[in-house]
């Protein structure tokens, strides 16, 4: 089993390396700098087996390079998972947040198709594979403050389902991953309860049974789907009422990227 992962650096990306290299996989693993992708490697069953890239995902021409690179050194990807993302508060008032959600796009929708698309082409002359977007309960309804992630996160989720009804056909299966609370480092600024949270490990268990297991679309923890389908229905005045002064994520704060 080769497994490609973008983000792999640390927090869900890194427990997924883990995760996927415990169950015998051969790793291609993504982040912006190649050491701390060399430290994980070295942590990892197997080390001698896996493959370091250093790559800011929203250079889409390297990005899809590397990713040919890794599929043609393993002989066929079987999964990849585009898990890179950014998670930072925006208001659209501010004129100096226009860029922060432009970044946020690039690499939480636009860097998924890039990592896609490299892949593609191959599986479809192979009949199989699996393509796996990380979304987010967060992509379900727009929490104020969190305008770029949100509605990235939804992007995602459209997304990626517009792409699995169209690429059944050739064999590949798309999966769509929606979590909930994870603690990483995007979640550590966040000023508000966060219910249901998992450690890393936890979260990688789950979601790589739902990969392997091919389902279109799971939220892990199976509760936050619950909640998410509440609010979904939830009319706009009492979600409103319910979240207008709820605390934000900082704006301006470090962009957390792996």
């Amino acid at each position: 089993m080769n497994v490609f992962i973008t983000g792999a650096s640390s927090g869900i990306g890194a427990a997924l390396a883990y995760e996927f290299a415990s169950r015998g996989a051969t790793l291609g693993l993504v982040a912006r700098r190649e050491q701390p992708i060399k430290d994980l490697i070295a942590t990892l069953p197997n080390s001698e087996k896996h493959h370091a890239y250093a790559c800011d995902v929203t250079h889409r021409d390297e990005l899809i390079a590397i990713a040919r690179e890794f599929d043609r050194a393993v002989g066929g990807v079987d999964i990849a998972i585009a898990n890179a993302g950014i998670s930072v508060g925006v208001k659209t008032q501010y004129y100096e947040d226009l860029e922060v959600m432009e970044k946020v796009y690039q690499t939480n929708v636009f860097a998924m198709a890039s990592t896609f698309h490299a892949f593609i082409e191959p599986m479809m002359q192979r009949g199989r594979g699996t393509l796996v977007g990380i979304g987010s309960v967060g992509g379900i309804r727009g929490m104020p403050g969190t305008e770029a992630y949100c509605s990235s996160k939804s992007a995602v989720i459209t997304y990626c389902e517009s792409l699995r009804v169209e690429m059944k056909k050739h064999g590949i299966n798309v999966v769509t991953i929606s979590p909930g609370f994870v603690r990483t480092p995007l979640t550590d600024v966040n000023p508000y309860p966060m219910p249901f949270i998992l450690t890393p490990a936890q979260f990688a268990s789950r979601a790589a049974d739902a990969i392997l297991a091919k389902r279109s679309y799971a939220t892990i923890p199976w509760q936050m789907g619950i909640v998410s389908k509440l609010l979904r229905i939830l009319p706009n005045c009492l979600f409103d009422k319910i979240f207008g002064n709820r605390k934000q994520k900082p704006r301006n704060n470090e962009i957390h990227r792996a």
